[in-house]
């Protein structure tokens, strides 16, 4: 997937726990495990925008765009 999830970066930065953050933010621990991992389809803007105030940061401290190959050639067709 081209969209990369440096969360894991931002926190290690921050000397913030994952417990920490999901708690300050009112989503599980689980929920915000599979965010950190990549393995969800999308996040609320709300969500995102918790996240940014409590790390004080903004979404691309968080989110990152990393084309691969196939994903420029596929946006070259439309």
């Amino acid at each position: 997937m081209p969209v990369v999830v440096n969360l894991d970066v931002m926190l290690a930065k921050r000397k913030i726990r994952s417990k920490e953050l999901a708690e300050a933010i009112g989503i599980t621990e689980s929920n915000l495990s599979l965010l950190k991992s990549g393995k969800v389809k999308g996040v609320r803007f709300a969500t995102l925008a918790a996240i940014c105030h409590y790390l004080d940061c903004t979404p691309g401290d968080i989110l990152d765009y990393s084309p691969s190959d196939d994903d420029r050639r596929a946006g070259n067709e439309d």
